[in-house]
């Protein structure tokens, strides 16, 4: 027999095995012995209360025997099969890619970045030095923006597909099965890369192939229909089929569609702040204690309030984690958080956004770069502001709430540096009083968030894609060149790792119609 139900059980005994075995033989009136396995199917923290527990949805196997769920690989040849090419090597690409091998197609990825190895070099630059290769950078490269910006897995894309089957494939190459059962699942920055890398090799020893350094300069297409890509070294690569998976920052290639009268429009996006504070206030606030224990994970926070008939919300939450630079150009400055898997350290960041439509900027509506130029002055602003190498402004919140220039900044994570710089002249107005606004109300939400000991900084501008590109709701190709998938966030039908994932899925699946 097997039983499904919820228990609880206190910080530190959710992993005991033995305990979960007494608190549900309790729960369903049975003997401890009878029960030969416990599996848990969900587990989150509950802190509403005063005293923090775990809640787990389990399946309990009462003289049964329970055999363990095996995740491994194995996928066909497809070396001499009929070729999909693939733009971008993200989470949509490379899961378009395993998509393709298990439909017995060739998946042929053509990345502009470099492989995980290589690109921590350049990561390196940017941290220590301020330089940014605009080919290799936290944005480009092996894995997306997503390798190299924590791994967090949590998605509500759950009618796009199968969120569990992308979990078990993570999980296949070399994730733990924590991230099967979380509430709020997490891979980490620091385990990712090898993860991303298990994937690569997947692709290639079924045959596929993967070429880095390789920049797409123009979609080839003949009487209405995509036939290959062209690269920056000149070298054509002809398909039937090409799926466009390169992320939100690829502006270049929003500029080739845009070049070649090739449909894209303007979009709405999210832009403000990251805001980091020391992790304990946060743990006090959500965990209602004065020091949070070692059974505990690093606590988050989900903010959102409206404000003068705007959304301003958290964003990207980061438990112990820092504040890196994610430009892809040498004279912006662009923000973002990660975490390792232990979030072991000592700050908690979150962007914090306010969503602006598109009668907030000026210009025609019709212009499909419209926003996207209006995201780049906002960055070129910020980097002018941080006085180079990519010192980003900042300021603490009491003060920017109450409009006056810090005096100092406090010990942060942001490795470049920061200077104290009044927000507002890098910000709009609009943007800025909201902001204000917002920042408050949270406090009072959650207690300790509103403080001068939390530092602003500035910005958190690639929140989602300035540009979409139109695809068919059936056939997901273009409506104008057939044969032409857009995919994932950077054609502005995702926003997260799972939900990337989930459209290179489909993209494939649809793609294999027409090979």
């Amino acid at each position: 027999m097997v039983k499904e139900i919820e228990i609880v059980c206190p910080p530190g005994q959710q992993d005991d095995e033995a305990v979960l075995k007494k608190i549900s033989a309790t729960a369903l009136n049975i003997s401890a012995q009878k029960i030969t396995a416990v599996k848990i199917l969900k587990r989150s923290i509950d802190a509403r209360g005063r005293k923090v527990v775990f809640r787990l949805n389990v399946q309990v196997f009462v003289d049964e025997v329970y055999q363990p769920e095996t995740f491994t690989v194995n996928y066909p040849d497809v070396k001499e099969a009929k070729k999909v090419i693939i733009v971008g090597a993200g989470p949509a690409g490379l899961f378009a890619a395993l998509r393709c091998v298990e439909l017995g197609l060739k998946p042929v990825i053509v990345e502009r970045g470099k492989d995980v190895k290589q690109r921590r070099r350049d990561l390196a630059n940017i941290n220590k030095q301020g330089l940014v290769n605009p080919e290799s950078n936290y944005c480009f490269g092996e894995g997306g923006a997503g390798t190299y910006s924590d791994g967090k897995l949590y998605t509500r894309s759950t009618k796009r597909g199968d969120v569990n089957a992308v979990l078990k494939t993570f999980v296949a190459h070399g994730a733990t099965e924590d991230i099967l059962v979380d509430a709020r699942p997490h891979i980490g920055t620091n385990k990712l890369p090898q993860i991303i890398t298990s994937i690569k090799d997947s692709i290639l020893n079924a045959g596929g192939e993967v070429i880095f350094d390789a920049k797409v300069t123009a979609l080839l297409v003949e009487f209405g229909k995509a036939k290959g890509v062209q690269l920056a070294s000149g070298e054509k690569i002809l398909a039937d089929a090409v799926i466009l998976a390169t992320g939100h920052s690829a502006r270049d290639i929003f500029e080739m569609l845009h070049h070649q009268d090739i449909l894209i429009e303007a979009k709405p996006f999210a832009l403000g702040v990251r805001i980091e504070h020391p992790q304990e206030i946060i743990d006090r606030a959500q965990y209602h204690c004065d020091l949070r224990g070692p059974d505990l994970p690093p606590s988050y926070y989900n903010l959102v309030e409206q404000v003068d008939n705007r959304g301003v919300f958290s964003f990207c939450m980061c438990p112990g984690g820092i504040i890196a630079p994610c430009a892809t150009e040498a004279d912006e400055i662009v923000v973002n958080g990660w975490s390792p898997s232990k979030r072991n350290n000592p700050f908690a960041n979150s962007g914090t956004v306010v969503q602006i439509n598109m009668e907030d900027v000026a210009g025609n509506d019709k212009d499909p770069m419209k926003m996207l130029r209006f995201q780049q002055q906002i960055e070129k602003l910020a980097f002018t502001a941080g006085g180079g190498s990519l010192v980003a402004p900042g300021q603490r919140m009491v003060d920017f709430v109450e409009n006056r220039i810090s005096a100092d900044l406090p010990a942060n994570s942001y490795l470049p540096g920061t200077k104290s710089i009044a927000l507002n002249e890098i910000l709009p107005g609009w943007i800025n009083e909201r902001l204000r606004k917002a920042l408050p109300v949270f406090g009072r939400k959650m207690k300790g968030y509103y403080t001068n000991e939390a530092l602003l900084v500035g910005v958190e501008s690639r929140t989602s894609s300035p540009v979409k590109v139109p695809r068919d709701k059936e056939t997901l190709q273009h409506p104008q060149v057939a044969g032409l998938f857009p995919c994932g966030e950077g054609a502005g039908y995702a926003g997260g790792i799972i939900s990337a994932a989930i459209d290179g899925i489909n993209c494939a699946s649809a793609a294999s119609k027409i090979v």
